[in-house]
């Protein structure tokens, strides 16, 4: 039913936001989430599926293997990540600030939140992937939830 669900989502938005927990998931290959990650890049290797990430989530991906100095598992972040099909990774410029500033006053939102969200918004994306309900006081974009659908 959740790989049902999340199919239909992708089919009604062909270019979507993902945020950092996504990511993480699939690269740590967690088995609660791994179909559905599984899914989502497979989904996003096909030509016509367009997603976008802010910068902000390779600085939170990369944090962990720098604290580990595991350089080895960065060069693998990056070479996976940095040239995958169809996700475009976007730095925050002063309209996505200006954006960002906005949820944050009016959702109350985290940077990097806000920074994700301002992102999705200013590259047109009109869903949004993640496991933070935070995302769904947004009106700008649907938000689907991983755990929505286990």
């Amino acid at each position: 039913m959740g790989l049902t669900r999340l199919s239909a989502f992708l089919r009604r938005h062909p270019r979507v936001g993902i945020d950092t927990s996504i990511f993480i998931y699939a690269l740590e290959a967690n088995t609660r989430y791994q179909p559905l990650t599984d899914h989502i890049f497979q989904w996003l290797e096909q030509t016509g599926h367009e997603a976008v990430t802010s910068t902000v989530t390779m600085a939170e991906l990369l944090t962990q293997p720098y604290r580990d100095s595991a350089e080895r598992r960065v060069d693998e972040i990056y070479g996976l990540l940095s040239t995958y099909p169809h996700l475009e990774w976007v730095a925050p410029d002063l309209e996505t600030a200006d954006i960002a500033a906005r949820f944050r006053a009016r959702f109350r939102l985290r940077m990097p939140d806000a920074l994700q969200a301002a992102t999705a918004v200013r590259s047109q994306s009109s869903g949004f992937l993640t496991n933070d309900s935070i995302f769904q006081r947004i009106n700008a974009f649907e938000t689907l939830l991983l755990d929505q659908l286990l």
